[in-house]
C-alpha cells in the first residue's frame, strides 16, 4: 500500500502542475467551487501539450490516476472555498480526440478492458435513476455512539470493493440502529448504447453496450439520442455463473456524455462539388433531373420519385413561442398493385437518405415503433426502451406492407406523424420522446389488387384520421399497355445482362454502376457516364439532357447541402398563391370525377403546400419560397390527390377500344394480314423516309434472317458489323435491302432478345 500511495501522491503533484501551467482550469476549479459544481471536464489535448506520457498512461490505466487527479481537483476547491461541505468532491471527466481509443460498440474487445475509451453509438435504453448509497451511519442506543461505514463497489476508483451488507451489531454485540437520513447517497442510472443504425454491418445484429452513469451525469440523456461516452471499460462477473466458467460482463464507467447532433458524420462537400451543386440548382430541369437521377433502376414513376426528393430535402421545422411545433417533415405513402416498385423504391430512400430505418407492418408492433417500458433481466427495475420512430429521429422510417399492420398499431403513430413525439404514461413512467422523421409508407389495397370500379378511399380502406396526416398519397398501378409492358421489359432485361456479365458488355464500367457508395472520395463525378449496354438507346433521338443522371454519390451531397443550408421563407406572393390554391382544392374536392381524390382536403393540406414549396425552393438553393416553387409544389400535389394514372389509364383504354372498333370496319379493305400490318405500323410514320421503306412483306424478312443466320453458323461468328450485313443480304439479289430496312429487321430481332446491337456491331445472343 505504500507503494501504491506514493504513485497516488506522485500523480496529483503531477496535475497540480498541469493546473498551475493551464490557467483556464484554475477559473474553472474556482467557478466549481462557487457553485457547488461537481465535475471538471479536461481536454486530452491539453493533457498530451503538457506531456505525452502522461496523457498515453492515463488512457492506458486509468483506474491509477483518476482517483489522485479528483483529490487534487477537490483539495484546489477547498482552498478557494473552505466553506464546502466535507463530504464535497469534484469528480474528472474527459474529452477530445482519443485516436485508436474512439471505438463503435461492435470495436469493443477485450484488449480495451481496463482502458478508457470514447464510445459513439445510440441509446437504446435508460433505467430509472436511483440513490446508490456510498457512506451509512448507524446509532447504538446502548452506548449512544455512531458508527460511520463507507461502501465501494466495482464501478468505485478509490480502493477496493467492500460488501454490501448494512452491520446490524457493532464489536461488543450492541445493537445497530441505521439512520437513513444521516446517510451519504449518490444518484446511479444505467444505459444501454447500440451502434448507430446506418452505420451498423448488413446482416448482422447491432451491438450494444451497458453504461453506467452516476452523479451530475444521470438524465443527460435519453432514447434516441446519440451520444459519444467517454470512460472505463470495466469487466466483472455476472450474476449468472460468470465466475464459474470464465465469462465475464463488461460494462463502460462513464465520466463525460456528450451529445452528438446529426451531422456528425455529414459527407465532406468540396469548393468545386458546391460549385457543380448550385450550377445543376440554375438549371430549368432540375428538378426533373434529380427524379430521374433517384432509383434509375426503377422504370417511370418520375412523378413519385420527384416527390420522394422533396420529402428528403423536407421543409422549414417550426417551434412558435406559445409552445406550438409545427412539423417541417413530409409524410408520404403509396397504394398500388404487386409488383409495381414500391419496396424497391422504399430501398433506394434507405441508400440515399442519411438516415433511414427500415420496418415491415407485419414484424413491427406500435410499441416496438414508438416506445416500450420493460423490465431488467438482472435488477428486475422499469426501464425505457426507444422504438424505431425514435431510433430514426431527424432521418425517415420506411414502413413496408403498411397495410398488413394491427388496428391498434396503427393508431399509436398518430402522434408521431404530427406531434412528432412519442409520449409514454405506463408502469410509473411519464416520459416524452422526439421522433422528428419522415414517414414512407407502402401498401397494397384492400383486396389485394386496385379495383377500379371503386372510389379511392373504399380501396386503401384506411380511415381519413391517418390518411389526412400523410402529406401525398400515390396510386401506383400495374397498367397493362402493351407499349409501356415493351419499355418495361427492355429496361428490365437492359438491367440484368449489364449485372449478369461483368467481364463482357459493360464490364469496364464498374466504377459507374449505380449501386457505387464511396464517400471518401473528395471529388464526386456529377454524371453517371453512358454506357449503351445499360442505357439502352435512349440518346438515338439527340434528347442528351433528357436521359442525364446524376451519381449516387453527388445526390447525396446534393440533398444534405440543399436540406442543411438553405432555410427559406414564404413571401406574399407566395403566400397569396397558397390560399387561393387551396381553396380551389377545397372546392375541387367536392366536385371530383371518381368519387374525389386519394386523400381528404383538410386544413393539413395547406401545411402540405407550404412544406413541399418550401422543398422545392430548397432544392433551387433559394432563400425565399417564390410562386414557381409553389406551382411545382402544386403539380406534385395534384397528381397524388387526383390519381392521373388512373385517368389516364381509362382514356387510353378508351381510345384503344375506339381504335379497335375502326380497326375492324375496315378489316375487309385491309391490304395485309394483321399480323404484318401490326409488325410494321410502330414505324411506318416518318415523314423523312416515306412510308414504304419500312412496309416490308413478311417473305422478304424471313429471307433476310436465313441469310443472315446461314451465314453466323457457317462462320462460327459471334459478332457482325452491320456495314458487312449490308453487303450480304444485297450480294446475290435484285431487289435491294435499304440501310433503313436493315435497321428496321434487326431492331426487331433484338427486341426478341436474339441480337444486341451495339455501336454499329450486332452481337448473337
Amino acid at each position: 500500500m505504500d507503494v501504491n500511495e506514493e504513485a497516488m501522491a506522485a500523480h496529483k503533484s503531477t496535475f497540480r502542475d498541469f493546473l498551475e501551467q493551464h490557467g483556464s482550469y484554475m477559473d474553472s476549479v474556482r467557478q466549481l467551487a462557487e457553485c457547488n459544481g461537481r465535475r471538471l471536464i479536461i481536454a486530452t489535448d491539453d493533457l498530451r501539450s503538457y506531456s505525452l506520457d502522461f496523457a498515453r498512461r492515463l488512457i492506458r490505466s486509468p483506474a491509477e490516476y483518476i482517483q489522485p487527479i479528483s483529490d487534487a481537483v477537490t483539495e484546489e476547491a477547498r482552498r478557494v472555498n473552505p466553506k464546502l461541505k466535507e463530504r464535497y468532491r469534484v469528480q474528472v471527466g474527459f474529452k477530445g480526440p482519443f485516436g485508436f481509443h474512439r471505438v463503435t460498440p461492435r470495436d469493443l474487445m477485450s484488449s480495451f478492458i481496463g482502458s478508457m475509451v470514447c464510445v459513439e453509438g445510440i441509446v437504446t435504453k435508460c433505467s430509472l435513476v436511483k440513490p446508490k448509497v456510498v457512506k451509512s451511519v448507524h446509532y447504538c442506543p446502548a452506548t449512544k455512539q455512531f458508527t460511520f461505514r463507507e461502501y465501494r463497489d466495482i464501478t468505485s476508483t478509490a480502493g477496493l470493493p467492500t460488501g454490501s451488507a448494512h452491520p446490524t451489531r457493532d464489536e461488543n454485540g450492541n445493537l445497530l440502529v441505521t439512520e437513513h437520513g444521516l446517510c451519504e447517497y449518490k444518484d446511479h442510472q444505467t444505459l444501454s448504447m447500440q451502434e448507430m443504425p446506418e452505420n451498423s454491418a448488413p446482416g448482422q445484429l447491432p451491438r450494444t453496450v451497458d453504461v453506467i452513469v452516476e452523479d451530475d451525469l444521470v438524465d443527460s440523456c435519453k432514447p434516441g439520442d446519440r451520444v459519444a461516452i467517454v470512460g472505463v471499460y470495466k469487466a466483472f462477473p455476472g450474476k449468472s455463473k460468470g465466475s464459474l466458467n470464465g465469462v465475464f460482463r463488461t460494462i463502460l464507467i462513464a465520466n463525460h456524455v456528450s451529445l452528438l447532433n446529426k451531422g456528425a458524420h455529414a459527407p465532406n462537400i468540396s469548393i468545386q462539388e458546391a460549385k457543380k451543386i448550385k450550377e445543376i440548382a440554375k438549371r430549368s430541369d432540375a428538378f426533373d433531373l434529380l427524379g430521374n437521377s433517384l432509383a434509375p433502376s426503377i422504370y417511370g414513376h418520375l412523378w413519385i420519385k420527384k416527390a420522394v426528393i422533396l420529402l428528403m430535402l423536407g421543409g422549414v421545422e417550426k417551434n412558435l413561442k406559445n409552445g406550438t411545433h409545427l412539423r417541417g417533415d413530409i409524410n408520404m405513402m403509396m397504394v398500388g398493385d404487386p409488383s409495381v416498385a414500391k419496396s424497391q423504391l422504399l430501398r433506394a430512400i434507405m441508400n440515399i437518405a442519411p438516415l433511414a430505418i427500415s420496418t415491415s407492418g407485419r414484424g413491427s408492433s406500435g410499441v416496438g415503433l414508438t416506445a416500450a417500458v420493460t423490465s431488467d433481466q438482472e435488477t428486475g427495475e422499469r426501464r425505457l426502451e426507444a422504438g424505431a420512430m425514435v431510433l430514426a429521429d431527424r432521418g425517415v422510417i420506411c414502413i413496408d406492407e403498411f397495410d398488413k399492420m394491427n388496428d391498434l398499431d396503427r393508431v399509436s403513430i398518430h402522434e408521431v406523424m404530427e406531434q412528432q413525439t412519442v409520449t409514454i404514461a405506463k408502469a410509473g413512467i411519464h416520459a416524452s420522446l422526439n421522433a422528428r422523421c419522415s414517414v414512407v409508407a407502402a401498401a397494397n389495397p384492400i383486396y389485394g389488387t386496385y379495383d377500379r370500379s371503386l372510389t379511392p378511399t373504399k380501396n386503401i380502406g384506411l380511415p381519413d384520421s391517418l390518411l389526412s396526416r400523410f402529406d401525398l398519397l400515390f396510386i401506383v398501378l400495374d397498367q397493362m399497355d402493351p407499349e409501356i409492358d415493351r419499355q418495361i421489359s427492355e429496361h428490365v432485361s437492359r438491367m440484368h445482362r449489364y449485372c449478369a456479365d461483368d467481364r463482357g458488355i459493360g464490364g469496364h464500367e464498374k466504377s459507374v454502376r449505380y449501386t457505387e457508395d464511396d464517400d471518401g472520395d473528395v471529388d464526386t463525378s456529377v454524371f453517371v457516364k453512358y454506357n449503351r449496354a445499360l442505357h439502352g438507346q435512349e440518346r438515338k433521338k439527340g434528347k442528351k439532357q433528357k436521359h442525364e443522371r446524376l451519381t449516387i454519390n453527388f445526390l447525396k451531397k446534393y440533398i444534405y447541402y440543399a436540406k442543411n443550408i438553405y432555410q427559406p421563407k414564404l413571401t406574399d406572393e407566395a403566400s397569396e398563391h397558397i390560399a387561393t390554391s387551396y381553396a380551389e382544392l377545397r372546392d375541387a374536392g367536392a366536385n371530383a370525377k371518381h368519387g374525389g381524390g386519394t386523400l381528404p382536403i383538410t386544413a393539413r393540406t395547406l401545411e402540405t403546400i407550404i412544406r413541399l414549396s418550401t422543398a422545392h425552393s430548397k432544392m433551387k438553393l433559394r432563400t425565399e419560397v417564390l410562386k414557381a416553387d409553389v406551382e411545382a409544389a402544386l403539380q406534385v400535389l395534384n397528381f397524388a390527390i387526383y390519381h392521373k394514372e388512373l385517368t389516364d389509364m381509362e382514356e387510353r383504354e378508351q381510345r384503344e377500344l375506339e381504335m379497335k372498333q375502326k380497326t375492324d370496319h375496315d378489316t375487309d379493305q385491309n391490304e395485309y394480314p394483321d399480323g404484318s400490318r401490326s409488325m410494321v405500323e410502330p414505324m411506318d410514320v416518318d415523314a423523312d423516309h416515306g412510308v414504304n421503306e419500312v412496309e416490308l412483306p413478311p417473305d422478304r424478312i424471313e429471307a433476310f434472317e436465313a441469310i443472315l443466320g446461314q451465314h453466323v453458323m457457317l462462320n462460327h461468328l459471334d459478332q457482325i458489323s452491320i456495314d458487312e450485313i449490308e453487303g450480304l443480304v444485297n450480294r446475290e439479289t435484285t431487289n435491294r435491302y435499304t440501310r433503313r430496312q436493315i435497321s428496321f429487321i434487326l431492331e426487331r430481332m433484338q427486341d426478341s432478345n436474339r441480337i444486341m446491337i451495339m455501336e454499329g456491331v450486332v452481337r448473337i445472343i
